[in-house]
Parts: C-alpha cells; structure tokens; sequence
C-alpha cells in the first residue's frame, strides 16, 4: 500500500515538444491576478467580458453543485443583489484554486459556499425571481420619495436569448455613457 505521494503513480498526458511550450515567464507577466469587479465602474468591453465570465462560472456552479432555482435561479443576472454576491464567490473561488494558494483555501472557499447559499436563497425569496419569469426587485420607497412604479412578472422562455439581450442592453448604456462623457469632454 503506497504511504508517500512520490509512490503513487500518476499517468501523465503526452508532454508537448519543448518548442512547442510557451514561455512561462512571458505567460505569467501577462496573465492579471484575480481582482474584484466593480459593476459600477465597468466600461462597456469590460462589461460584457465579465457579464460572459460570470454567466460561464454561474452555470458550472449551478451543474456542479446541482444548485436548484430557489438558491440560484435562472435569471440572476436580472438581480443585482445576486450578481454581487455571485460576483464575489467566482472572485472567493478564482483565488482559493490559484495553483500559488495554500492548499486549504478550497475548504475555506467551500465554508463560504454555505454561507453564500443561505444568502442567495434568502435573497431569491426576496426579489421573487422564479424558474420560468422574473420581476424585478421590489424597492420600498421612503418617506418623502416618489412611489416606485408596479413590478410585474415576466415570462422568459429562452435563458440564454434573455441573457444575451440583457448583456447587449448593459452593454449599449454603458456605451452611451462613455459616448456622453467623452463629447461632454470634446465640447469643453
């Protein structure tokens, strides 16, 4: 029975050719370290890379875990109590697998994971999005504030068309921002 890591063995891939592997050193200098995303702050390219990012590692998250809608729902992304919080695990996750981590960091993201899924199930309860529709978040007003308008639900049929239009709207108002401010800077 092997007892040290050096005794089993480990059926390795086919090496490339020496050539043929890139530089380590160029690959490292080029690669950025996880960083946190700022939702607010994003332009409109970075916007629709890390809507894409998140939306990839959502859905393996979800198949992996087996997560169902009242933990993660399907139009997530719709919510912005959501998007942060999921935001925030896939950048806990990000860094707890970085091959230059402590090799306990999974067990600390995983102590996270539970605690996040509280949070995401109570926050679905409360935005009311469902497997099939979506509404958006309801928003008390406070004294003094104008009445926000009825929220309705809407039915979705297709996830990933719904997705990929919400991206292209963010995308497009964003766009428009930077498009405003830089006119804005023009005409100064």
């Amino acid at each position: 029975m092997p007892t040290r890591s050096e005794d089993f063995e480990v059926p390795l891939a086919d090496e490339p050719e020496p050539e043929a592997m890139p530089d380590a050193a160029a690959d490292e200098s080029e690669v950025e370290p996880p960083h946190p995303v700022n939702w607010n702050l994003l332009t409109s390219t970075d916007a629709r890379f890390e809507w894409n990012e998140l939306d990839g590692w959502v859905k393996w998250l979800r198949d992996t875990y087996g997560l169902g809608p009242t933990t993660l729902p399907p139009f997530w992304y719709r919510h912005w109590e959501l998007v942060w919080e999921l935001s925030a695990l896939h950048l806990h996750w990000l860094c707890a697998y970085d091959p230059k981590q402590n090799g306990s960091a999974p067990l600390g993201w995983h102590r996270d994971f539970r605690d996040a899924c509280v949070r995401l199930k109570q926050w679905t309860a409360e935005c009311g999005t469902k497997l099939d529709r979506d509404r958006p978040t309801r928003i008390t007003a406070w004294p003094g504030e104008p009445q926000p308008a009825p929220v309705e639900e809407v039915v979705i049929l297709d996830r990933d068309a719904d997705f990929a239009a919400f991206v292209d709207e963010d995308v497009a108002r964003r766009r428009a921002a930077e498009d405003a401010f830089i006119a804005a800077l023009v005409a100064a």
